[in-house]
């Protein structure tokens, strides 16, 4: 198989750095590793091998994500995949939200995939061919965590983005494809990472190892769907979530 160059961003822990070392586990997969704290990615980058380079960058800032896709253009010529990573939890009811909580989550969790989106789609349109694959989350198809409640919300935004970018873009340029991946809980510092603090995700029940879900993000650069849960039965639980909603229990 001809090798590719995948970016992930938020690649400096959790699902981010799982899925790069699985990746770097194959000749298939030319990698480039991107986030904030560059002592973090240097030590993931460690793990991976010579194929990972580490390319330092604020997603929530458009100017940094231009950086990155400059700088992977002008190493490697060209992206076949950019992974839509990077983004951060919030603990706090809707009640209690305030201007900058709702902010911090749009910049974190919506701008930086927007910007991914925006700034790589030139460069795939020019191939005739591309692949994004962006990280949601189960509470963006069931919003049942009250004090997720932005983060669930921002997820929405960003369901509702990748779908209808999907929708422009296939109209022009079909083999450039957007996927989706829902993860439920995953044993990560995802809960300690979130705004105000938070419970830790690894001590949650029935949270999932985030080896697995790095599998199910490696299984869809190959099978390109696009809409995907890492959990068997999560799709029908939120068919389940749905067809319930307004019957009393």
């Amino acid at each position: 198989m001809r090798e590719q160059v995948v970016v992930i961003t938020g690649a400096s822990s959790g699902i981010g750095a799982a899925l790069a070392q699985l990746l770097a586990r194959t000749t298939e997969h030319r990698l480039v590793l991107v986030a904030r704290r560059k002592a973090a990615l240097d030590a993931v980058a460690s793990q991976c091998g010579p194929r990972a380079t580490v390319v330092v960058g604020d997603m929530e800032t458009r100017s940094d994500v231009r950086a990155v896709v400059q700088y992977t253009l002008q190493h490697f010529a060209s992206i076949n995949v950019w992974i839509n990573n990077a983004g951060r939890g919030i603990s706090r009811p809707p009640s209690q939200l305030t201007d900058d909580d709702v902010d911090s989550m749009m910049r974190a969790n919506v701008k930086s995939v927007l910007y991914g989106m925006q700034e790589v789609l030139p460069h795939f349109k020019e191939r005739g061919d591309g692949h994004f694959i962006n990280t949601s989350s189960m509470l963006a198809r069931m919003p049942l965590s009250v004090m997720r409640s932005a983060y669930s919300a921002s997820k929405f935004y960003v369901n509702a983005l990748t779908a209808m970018m999907r929708e422009e873009v296939r109209q022009t340029h079909p083999r450039i494809v957007f996927s989706l991946v829902s993860p439920g809980v995953v044993a990560t510092d995802f809960g300690n990472n979130a705004v105000h603090g938070g419970p830790d995700s690894r001590q949650l029940p029935d949270a999932q190892n985030v080896d697995e879900v790095a599998a199910v993000i490696a299984g869809v650069i190959k099978s390109r769907a696009p809409d995907v849960y890492t959990r068997t039965g999560a799709r029908d639980r939120v068919a389940a979530y749905y067809a319930n909603i307004g019957v009393d229990p």
